[in-house]
Order: structure tokens, then sequence, then C-alpha cells
């Protein structure tokens, strides 16, 4: 696939990076030629310098025959100029644009056929809010991840001793919960990957990513580590367009919250405009204003400017004055890797939560979802099944059958909107919604190739 991205910030260069080793061609357009040069020096991917929605810079860029142009700069309007170009210039078939002011958002007309022609929308605040609101409603869950419309999910958590699974094999799972239709797909041990079948042992401080409705998530996390129950008592700190997007939806949903705002302006601008939500202005990393503020009675603190070391000291306080769970956002991956677990309960990357909604869009075949987890290490993908046994790899077989890249496991199987329990004999029908979780990157086109249709395949 011919793909031009705009944009070599954090989540362009991110997104480049992970579709580069997918035998993709990619172009990369940005105003800074030392940022590119460093970025090349690093990807086999061509660059451009220029203004990203300069038809001159496009057509520069091979915009004449491309599949799909990535607008992520950090502008808004750039960004909705640049499809507009792409389209009306250069006719590329699919447009997919950054978009993080709600001004925009709120206007849905803005975009479409008949209006700006931007195919899909990836608006950053967004996904971020709704990737904190689920870890929120999971105490102790790393990552919960949305498949098949909310039907079901994919929950990562650290196992601790307490867990009645801790210390035995997984196939002790479902004589634990007979009732519950739950699949352990990945456990990594050490930071290094474990398949697992029925005689893995999970171990004290495994990451364990299972696959379960959401019915089910507390029973199954259970049996993994001690969990608490869910606390409404949170203070936020940063009132920007994520802390005023997390606020809002948790006042509306019964959360006693608090958010704390340096800027003056800002704590103001943030009270006219939440209902039930206390706004403080002053520093999230004060000492005697968490002290006053009851710290050591909130079950969350969660960091949420835009300054990753702001955030880490904020919430590491936090959590030395009393919070039951700390967060923050951090944008730096190495900060990501250095403190989750280890100094903060959990670490927030915006950057991978836009590059795994860019995903699912880039992804051949018919993939409804596509997930990067692990800092982008792993993937998770939903995938429908189409065709029949002389047209698919999947359609027809049994799951023993089925020839799975290594390091790929099916984690579960959606059929009219029920969950099929999985063994070796289950065979794929065609719309079967199948999740596959990948541990190797490198081996995503095989997985693809997996879902699509060939009429000359036997």
């Amino acid at each position: 696939m011919k793909i031009i991205i705009l944009g070599a910030g954090q989540v362009g260069s991110s997104i480049a990076e992970i579709l580069s080793r997918e035998n993709n061609d990619i172009t990369l357009i940005d105003h800074d030629r030392e940022l590119l040069n460093r970025i090349q020096d690093r990807m086999d991917i061509r660059t451009v310098e220029g203004h990203a929605s300069s038809p001159k810079v496009l057509a520069q860029a091979g915009a004449e025959d491309v599949d799909l142009l990535l607008a992520v700069t950090h502008s808004d309007e750039v960004n909705m100029i640049a499809c507009q170009v792409a389209h009306t210039v250069f006719k590329i078939p699919t447009k997919m644009a950054r978009v993080r002011s709600s001004d925009y958002l709120y206007h849905e007309n803005l975009f479409g056929d008949q209006s700006l022609p931007i195919d899909s929308i990836i608006s950053p605040e967004q996904i971020v809010t709704n990737q904190i609101r689920r870890v929120i409603e999971y105490p102790g869950a790393l990552q919960v991840i949305d498949f098949a419309g909310g039907k079901i999910h994919l929950v990562g958590l650290r196992a601790y001793y307490g867990g009645a699974l801790v210390g035995q094999q997984l196939r002790e799972l479902k004589h634990h919960l007979p009732s519950v239709n739950t699949r352990v797909a990945a456990i990594y041990r050490q930071d290094h990957a474990i398949i697992p079948t029925g005689r893995t042992v999970i171990e004290p401080d495994d990451e364990v990513f299972f696959i379960s409705t959401r019915e089910d998530i507390r029973k199954v996390m259970l049996e993994l580590r001690t969990i608490e129950e869910v606390g409404k008592r949170v203070i936020l700190a940063g009132a920007g367009n994520i802390g005023l997007q997390l606020a809002r939806s948790l006042e509306r949903s019964s959360y006693q919250v608090k958010l704390i705002e340096k800027d003056a302006k800002r704590a103001q601008f943030a009270s006219e405009k939440l209902e039930n939500t206390v706004v403080l202005h002053g520093d999230a990393a004060d000492e005697e204003l968490l002290r006053q503020e009851n710290i050591d009675g909130m079950e969350l603190f969660c960091s949420l400017t835009n300054a990753d070391e702001a955030n880490i000291l904020s919430a590491m306080l936090a959590k030395r004055l009393g919070a039951r769970r700390a967060m923050a956002i951090v944008n730096r991956s190495a900060y990501v890797d250095l403190i989750e677990s280890s100094v903060l309960d959990i670490a927030i990357s915006p950057r991978m939560a836009t590059v795994s909604a860019l995903l699912s869009r880039v992804r051949r075949g018919d993939v409804v979802a596509a997930h990067s987890l692990r800092r982008g290490v792993a993937e998770a993908i939903e995938a429908v099944a189409h065709g029949d046994s002389k047209q698919s790899r999947l359609v027809g077989r049994r799951l023993a059958e089925i020839k799975l890249p290594k390091g790929a496991t099916i984690g579960a199987i959606l059929r009219e909107d029920e969950l099929v329990p999985l063994d070796k004999d289950v065979v794929v029908e065609e719309f079967d919604h199948i999740i596959i979780f990948v541990i190797d990157k490198k081996k995503i086109p095989e997985v693809e190739k997996l879902f699509q249709v060939s009429a000359t395949f036997f």
C-alpha cells in the first residue's frame, strides 16, 4: 500500500515506523528537515520537506498514485485543507485526519462527501478520555479494549499473589469459572511473550491479556489478582481538553470529581463548563493542597497536563500521600517503560492510543478494529471472515486446521453477537468476527492475508 503521512511528530513518526515494517511504501512530509533526517536514519521510508497541504509538496511526494493519506500534523486546519487538496487535485481514495478541536467535531456535517472529504476523523482527546474511563471502571486493569462494538473486551492486567489461578495451569480456569466464556490470549513474563496453552502456569507479576464479555471481566480478574471496588472519589490534575472531557464524563456518572488547574483563566473556564465538579486553582504537585483536599481518601488521582515530568511527579506525590491508585498521561515511551507498575499504577500514552485508532483504518481485509498493545510491541486485530472454503483460508475450516503465523493466537470468535466456545474442532463460518492477538508485528501482513478472499485459493 502506498501511504503519505503528513506530520513527523510523535503520532506521525510512530505510525510510519509501524507501517514501514509491514512492507508498505511510506512517504513522510514535514517542514522540519532536521527531524526528517533523524527519522530517515532509523526507518526505511521516503521523506519530503515542505508544507503538508501544499499541492506542490504533495505532488513531489507522489500523491498522484497513493492509496491513503494520513494527516496528523499539529494543526487541525492544515490537516483538513490537506484532505481537501488530496481529494480535489489528486483523487486520493482514502483520507484520514486528526482533528483535536471540539469546535470542529461538534459540527458533524462539516465532514463527508458533500463537505470536507475526510473518510475518518481521529480525535486524540476523545480516544484518551475513553481509554482512561474504561481503566477507571476496572481497578487493577492496565488496559481495557473494546471489540465487536463493545460486546467483548480485551483486558490486560498484572497477576499477583491472592488470585485463585496464580500458580496454577490455565486449564484450571474452566473449572474455576465453568459458566464463563473467556480465553487468555497472551502472557508477558519479564517482557518476553508467551503463547499460552492449557499447561501454562500463571506466575506472579505476569502481564496477562484475556478476552471476556463485559459482564464477566471482574470474575476473570479475580482469578488473577485481588481486585478493588470501583471508587467514586477522583482528583484530576489539568483542565486541558482531556481533563475537561474526562471530568464531564465522570460527573455525569455520579463520580465525586475535583479538578486542579494551575492557570487561573483556564480554571475559571473549566468551572463554567462543568456542573458538579469542584474546580481548584492551584498546583497539583503542592503537597499542602493535596492534603487539604483529602488525597488519602481518594480512590484515584489522574494527572493529565501536557508536561510528562509534571504528570509523573504529581502522581507519585499523590500515591505517596495515600491515593489508592495513581495514573498519568506520559507521551515519551521511555518514561512509560520506566514508571509503569514500579512507580505508578498506569501510564497512559496518547500517542499509542491515537496510533491504535489509525491502525484499524489502514489494515487490509475487513478489519473492524486494530489496537496497538504494550507500547506498540503487540497488536490485537478484529476482522470479519468472508467467502467459502474455496476462497478463504479461514471459512469452513476447523481451528486445528488453520495455519496461523508464528506468535499469533485466536483469542475469540463472535458469531451473531455470541462468543463461540473455542476448541480445536470449532469450524469458522462466514461473517464470524475473529479476534487475533499478534505478538510479533512483522507477522501482521500474514494475518491480513488470512482474511483476504481469493478466487484462486484452493
